[in-house]
């Protein structure tokens, strides 16, 4: 009786391990499915006694130590996708390396329309400036440096491994902000103070940066971070520039100069209403410009020291504003000048100018000068 009660119990326990063996993927599911697998593996156990419950359980780890032959392929799969994936950086950064090109002067070098030195320049590189070539000739490359593309001469020029190396020296990390209004935080987190906003653009020198924050030179004296979310960071190197960015640069720059604050005058509020009569007088049809440049002009005048000292004086100088003389300033003045004059005449007297300090105007092209609207001043 008792050899029939084995036979069964491993009859039985042959059957459950096939079972297990041939149903092992719904068994994985089960599992991923049901949080209490255990209970159900336990209730199998209990159903088998003695050495036939351990040779299940031994059967049963056995087949999970077991590598299923597709593993070993998807591991063969991957192996070589990562394989690829490295040749495939490996033939990048050499295809990078033997495109790479940067400027190897002192200050900058001219670039060209054609392989000519006789051509016309369209743009300059300069010091430690980069690019990427297009094209050789002779002597002569064809690259590419941001907007700037022309040819330039070899011994100006640097390739290979010098050229990468003088990339890696001149290089810089930056951050390219990639939302409206980026919070640029005092600390590494969500709940630091602010030292201001980013715009959608802008870009700022990277210190480093992780997988959620990025330290950035937010300006000469301050670092801070912003999310590493809402910016691209990568290695730059300058660029050359078009004969064009050139001339806006040099316009930006004087403008700038022309329009530096020269300081307030202390005026009282009947000497800003003279002056925007004036103003509407001279410049009263011409736009903003027009008229902050004609009420700049009066208080060059004030402060130079070459005219009276006051608005009215400057005003009413023999020879100087016939409108003052005529009668038109001070029948303007009574009524009240129209509001852009008199945001010009304020703006004036608190010391704004986009003329410099010009103290003379006349009609466009009778002098040499800074040309606005329908007057020259200088």
């Amino acid at each position: 009786m008792k050899a029939k009660t084995t036979i069964y119990r491993r009859a039985t326990a042959c059957a459950l391990a096939c079972f297990l063996l041939v149903s092992g993927d719904s068994i994985m599911v089960l599992a991923e499915e049901n949080e209490h697998l255990d209970t159900l593996t336990a209730g199998v156990a209990s159903f088998l006694e003695g050495n036939e419950e351990k040779e299940i359980a031994d059967s049963t780890e056995d087949f999970k130590e077991e590598k299923n032959p597709s593993d070993e392929k998807m591991e063969e799969v991957s192996l070589v996708a990562g394989e690829a994936e490295a040749s495939m950086d490996s033939a990048a950064e050499a295809a990078d390396l033997d495109t790479l090109v940067m400027a190897n002067v002192t200050d900058s070098v001219n670039v060209r329309e054609e392989a000519d030195e006789e051509s016309a320049a369209v743009g300059k590189l300069y010091k430690n400036c980069g690019g990427v070539m297009l094209e050789q000739d002779g002597g002569w490359t064809k690259i590419q440096s941001g907007n700037l593309i022309g040819w330039a001469k070899n011994e100006y020029l640097l390739f290979g491994e010098e050229a990468a190396a003088l990339r890696e020296e001149a290089g810089t990390l930056k951050a390219t902000i990639t939302t409206d209004a980026l919070r640029v935080r005092k600390e590494a987190s969500e709940e630091a103070g602010v030292y201001g906003l980013v715009k959608n653009g802008e870009t700022l020198v990277a210190v480093e940066y992780s997988d959620e924050w990025v330290t950035v030179q937010y300006d000469e004296d301050t670092v801070g971070y912003v999310s590493a979310e809402f910016a691209t960071v990568e290695f730059t190197v300058d660029t050359g520039k078009t004969t064009k960015e050139i001339a806006d640069e040099e316009r930006a720059k004087e403008l700038e100069k022309l329009s530096k604050n020269r300081g307030a005058v202390p005026t009282s509020v009947s000497d800003v209403t003279l002056l925007a009569a004036l103003i509407q007088c001279e410049a009263g049809s011409q736009s903003y410009e027009g008229q902050l440049a004609v009420g700049a002009v009066v208080m060059n005048r004030v402060r130079s020291g070459g005219y009276p000292g006051s608005i009215i004086g400057v005003i009413t100088a023999p020879g100087q504003f016939p409108p003052a003389t005529n009668g038109k300033v001070a029948a303007i003045a009574a009524s009240g000048p129209k509001a852009s004059c008199m945001q010009a005449a304020q703006a004036a007297v608190d010391g704004a100018t986009n003329v410099g300090g010009a103290t003379h105007f006349n009609r466009a092209g009778s002098h040499p000068g800074v040309v606005i609207g329908s007057h020259v001043f200088w």
